[in-house]
């Protein structure tokens, strides 16, 4: 009997995929449950495990191929001789009695039973059980690192990048020093950077992966969708660097993460939305949906492009809470185990582009919301204060928004609202 494997069902939203790399070849031996393929789609990557014990008769689609859902990408063949122990194994060579005088009686020769189990140990291969991301996978497989003795810190003991990252990391580092030093003595001296020889002009053409072409066919239906337009205030961050360096280290100890600035933006994000309901909404034809929750997306950027993973309820969590969730966001996102379900929905998205030192931006709408807050790095700036000009820690904000239902008006302020909430931490405690 033979058992297709096929394309799951990931999500409403998800109707291709491509298959980013075998994890077995045709005639390899796989287990009911064992991964055999990865795939990338426009928002996760995921695994296809077997779904019976076989033999991998036949690929349909190779690595790199597009896939729709549904369709076929490989064939297990159950009891193939592959499976089965070979007759040299099961059925040892038996002596055969020289033919017997005429009258005598022959004697049957002494039965000899195979060690069945030996043979299956024999024919069979062991198979890796360890639970691992793809990613983990990968990088295990490049750096020649054996999963079975690596302590995964994902949920129910899973392998993730960063452990396998952090066995292989000294190692490395050891060779890849004594490697720089034999290289350098081997070698003459280098050319200067960046120098290529006269009249070379090399191109290099790389697919981009589903989620680069996701992203940039999104980015360019927001432009043509929406009339966006942003607005920008800036604010003096003294009060919130002063907050947390009182209270860094018990809160660190309290709760087991750091007090961070992403959770006063959200908190005070959620103040102006509940101020300014329009930017908290989506258009859907004729009409504005108007939306009493608040599902805050955070912006992360990740090694295979940014996504988008989403805080739900943002205004019933803590700070405490916030901090640990996006810290959680962001480690998944590099792993690559970010769920569906993370990403799906949001009313509105935050995004830090600091974090990279940027100044100035106009962040674009992540549709279909029709509101995105642009955060910015933190610099000394010369500023009024009390008629006198002090050095302030200040941060340029943005709010891009889609001017088909809101206001300039409205704009201008909501982010007035969150200038004020920022500068003065206290405030959100009443809201």
């Amino acid at each position: 009997m033979s058992a297709n494997v096929v394309v799951p069902e990931v999500g409403e939203s998800i109707v291709d995929a491509r298959v980013a790399k075998w994890l077995k070849k045709e005639g390899d031996v796989v287990n009911v449950g064992e991964p055999l393929v990865e795939l990338e789609t426009d928002k996760i990557d995921l695994e296809v495990a077997a779904p019976q014990g076989g033999v991998l008769s036949r690929i349909s689609h190779g690595d790199g191929a597009d896939v729709k859902v549904g369709e076929v990408l490989g064939v297990i063949e159950e009891g193939s001789a592959a499976t089965r122990p070979s007759a040299a194994v099961a059925s040892p060579a038996v002596a055969v009695p020289a033919a017997a005088p005429p009258g005598a009686k022959a004697e049957a020769p002494p039965a000899v039973k195979p060690d069945a189990s030996l043979a299956a140990e024999a024919a069979v291969p062991k198979v890796d059980r360890t639970r691992a991301t793809p990613a983990a996978r990968n990088v295990a497989q490049q750096n020649d690192v054996d999963l079975k003795k690596i302590q995964g810190s994902g949920d129910a003991g899973r392998v993730m990048r960063r452990d396998v990252e952090s066995a292989f990391a000294p190692n490395a580092a050891m060779a890849n020093k004594a490697l720089q030093i034999v290289q350098r003595e081997a070698r003459p001296a280098a050319p200067a950077p960046h120098a290529r020889p006269a009249g070379e002009r090399t191109e290099e053409r790389v697919r981009m992966s589903k989620r680069r072409a996701t992203i940039a066919r999104r980015l360019v239906e927001a432009q043509s969708a929406a009339a966006m337009l942003t607005t920008f205030n800036e604010i003096d961050m003294s009060a919130v660097q002063s907050l947390r360096e009182r209270h860094k280290e018990e809160f660190k100890e309290r709760h087991g993460v750091s007090l961070g600035l992403t959770s006063f933006f959200v908190r005070a994000a959620i103040g102006a939305l509940r101020e300014f309901p329009r930017i908290n909404a989506e258009i859907q034809g004729d009409e504005m949906v108007l939306k009493h929750y608040y599902d805050i997306g955070i912006a992360v950027g990740a090694s295979e492009g940014l996504v988008v993973p989403v805080l739900r309820d943002a205004d019933r969590l803590s700070f405490a809470e916030i901090e640990t969730k996006v810290r959680e966001f962001a480690k998944a996102a590099e792993d690559g185990t970010l769920s569906l379900a993370d990403l799906k929905g949001g009313t509105f998205t935050i995004t830090n582009g600091g974090v990279f030192g940027s100044l100035f931006s106009t962040p674009i709408l992540n549709p279909p919301q029709v509101g995105i807050l642009g955060l910015h790095a933190i610099k000394d700036r010369p500023m009024a204060v009390d008629k006198q000009v002090a050095i302030r820690p200040v941060m340029y904000i943005a709010l891009t928004y889609d001017h088909r239902i809101v206001d300039g008006a409205e704009a201008v302020q909501f982010l007035v609202r969150v200038k004020q909430l920022v500068e003065d931490p206290g405030a959100l405690l009443i809201e």
